[in-house]
């Protein structure tokens, strides 16, 4: 499995640039969704996204079972896409009570030991993205630091398992592995 990992901030382009850069293999494509329709903002940023690919894609709704999601899937796609990381973390930290880092630790980890094993299975892609949520103010609150910090250890995490690595910022993608 070819894993491609594109970060950058939030309205940053690297959605688009995930799409894009699928766009140039064959076969059946993936696409697997963190993002949870909790409110009228929520589901009008999904339905936005779900306009945005093409009908090529086979969507599938996941917010917590991703590593489980992903292997499945490999079976069957040659291509997948999963937007996105810091939204499945989110799930992850609002499916129970106030996770401490160590218990995001541990799920992260897990995900990630997941990707290295599937990294020798058949020939799928796999497009990861995520936020890149440490480029800012340090937060004022605790929830908010513990999420900055788990979000930049599955980011780093990603990156040092990924193939190629992208950060978008303003629509501009720069290409840093």
């Amino acid at each position: 499995m070819k894993i491609v990992f594109i970060l950058g901030g939030a309205r940053s382009g690297k959605s688009s640039h995930a799409l894009k850069l699928t766009s140039v293999h064959n076969g059946k494509k993936a696409f697997i969704a963190t993002a949870q329709p909790l409110d009228e903002e929520m589901r009008t940023r999904i339905d936005a996204h779900k306009r945005q690919r093409p009908d090529v894609w086979d969507t599938f709704e996941e917010p917590l079972r991703l590593s489980e999601t992903i292997a499945r899937l490999g079976d069957s796609y040659d291509v997948i896409l999963v937007d996105c990381l810091t939204l499945w973390l989110t799930n992850i930290f609002t499916a129970e009570p106030f996770p401490e880092i160590e218990a995001a630790t541990k799920e992260i980890d897990g995900f990630t030991s997941n990707l290295n094993k599937l990294k020798t299975h058949r020939d799928t892609y796999l497009y990861l993205v995520s936020n890149e949520v440490g480029m800012s103010i340090v937060p004022e609150n605790k929830l908010a630091r513990v999420f900055r910090d788990a979000a930049g250890s599955l980011n780093q995490q990603v990156a040092a398992l990924a193939d190629e690595v992208y950060l978008v910022v303003s629509g501009l993608p720069v290409k840093l592995k």
